[in-house]
């Protein structure tokens, strides 16, 4: 499987980014020095610009996809299209179909909820967990509550990526494939 396919499903776990939003990224979204991804509003299903805070494992795998992106604005350029595009969205499904997960209908978006469901079952703060998943609150709490938990976002970001390594090393196959080796 090409590295960058490999990168691009490691980065949708440690991230708990949408397949589309993390396909078409640019690498104008990207600050490695302030260690930030801001998709822009008109790229989110909610409509808001979203601050994705970067653990060390991301800032690591965004640092060697600026090589492999040969110039290019995109994180994940086609290589099919003479034209600056994006990786087809199918890709990725294609080649997480190509690990042979053994696990029934899974899909990439099974990444986020089984993301909320361990940080839930670990005593995280909700409101955090919904705020990485650029879930918006709905009724009274959402229009008062206008809180962004930067420090605790970035704080879960980095133990989500941790957590999702040890996994890996330790072989339980919750999470398949060596991400961090070439």
């Amino acid at each position: 499987m090409d590295r960058r396919y490999k990168l691009a499903i490691y980065l949708l776990m440690i991230t708990m980014l949408r397949k589309t939003e993390l396909m078409h990224a640019t690498w104008s979204e990207v600050n490695l020095e302030e260690r930030t991804m801001v998709i822009s509003a008109s790229r989110m299903k909610m409509k808001r610009d979203h601050v994705v805070y970067l653990s060390d494992q991301a800032t690591g795998v965004l640092e060697e996809l600026k090589e492999l992106a040969h110039g290019s604005r995109y994180l994940f350029p086609s290589n099919r299209s003479h034209e600056d595009k994006p990786i087809c969205k199918s890709t990725i499904n294609f080649m997480l179909k190509q690990l042979d997960v053994d696990v029934d209908r899974f899909v990439l978006h099974d990444f986020r909820r089984t993301a909320s469901t361990l940080l839930h079952e670990q005593g995280h703060n909700s409101d955090v967990i919904e705020k990485l998943l650029a879930h918006e609150a709905k009724g009274v709490r959402g229009v008062y509550n206008r809180a962004q938990y930067a420090d605790q976002r970035r704080q879960l970001l980095q133990e989500w990526a941790d957590f999702v390594d040890a996994q890996r090393e330790e072989q339980p196959k919750v999470i398949l494939g060596a991400f961090g080796v070439a």
